[in-house]
């Protein structure tokens, strides 16, 4: 069994999730306007390192400050269906397909939370998700990332699980990414492929042996 290593956002999805439902729930009525003006800027900074993680997350999950998991649990999956499925890539279904008819593994990693990406990683088929956690105490949000999740990168996150992973070793590992960020995960594995790559990000692959795929919507 091989392990197949997926990032969410403008990988499988051709937009960012965390900026989806964001925009979802500011249609809802369940968070202000202005929240989505805010979120974009800050995402730019966040990728650029002039914003911690930690603190982009902190404004993407205010507006669930105090609600029950259970409530939330419910917008999240008419968000997925409304907002997340009928933007994956078609291709990305048919590249799900092949690992799972293959037999592996499948993983989907994203700096989005978890309580969007493991819903997401059900619905597409996939053996779990890996994904900063949001705080919650005593079945409520509390409007802020777990501490203990906040601070890690899809490689650091892929290694740890991997340390703690009891079943048979996998046979090799492919991995997925439309990110230069992500090349420390990238070259981790032994298949990688680039999607929609960057000009920075292509030169790369074709350095390393990548492979490059265009998918398109």
């Amino acid at each position: 069994m091989d392990l197949a290593l997926f990032d969410l956002d403008e990988t499988l999805l051709c937009e960012d999730s965390a900026t989806l439902w964001l925009r979802w729930l500011v249609s809802q009525g369940f968070a202000p306007a202005e929240l989505v003006r805010q979120q974009p800027v800050l995402l730019e900074k966040a990728r650029r390192g002039a914003l911690a993680g930690e603190d982009y997350r902190l404004v993407t999950l205010s507006p669930l400050a105090g609600l029950s998991c259970r409530t939330v649990s419910g917008w999240v999956d008419r968000f997925i269906q409304r907002d997340i499925l009928p933007r994956i890539y078609p291709d990305a279904r048919r590249q799900l397909l092949w690992h799972r008819e293959r037999g592996d593994y499948i993983i989907i990693l994203s700096a989005s939370g978890n309580h969007l990406v493991s819903p997401i990683a059900l619905t597409l088929g996939a053996h779990q998700a890996l994904a900063p956690d949001a705080g919650v105490e005593d079945d409520r949000f509390t409007g802020a990332p777990h501490p203990a999740t906040a601070h890690h990168d899809h490689a650091q996150r892929v290694e740890h699980w991997l340390a703690g992973w009891g079943g048979e070793p996998f046979r090799a590992l492919h991995g997925y990414s439309d990110s230069i960020h992500d090349r420390a995960l990238l070259e981790r594995v032994d298949h990688a492929s680039v999607i929609n790559p960057t000009p920075e990000l292509h030169a790369l692959a074709s350095r390393s042996g990548w492979q490059v795929r265009a998918w398109q919507r």
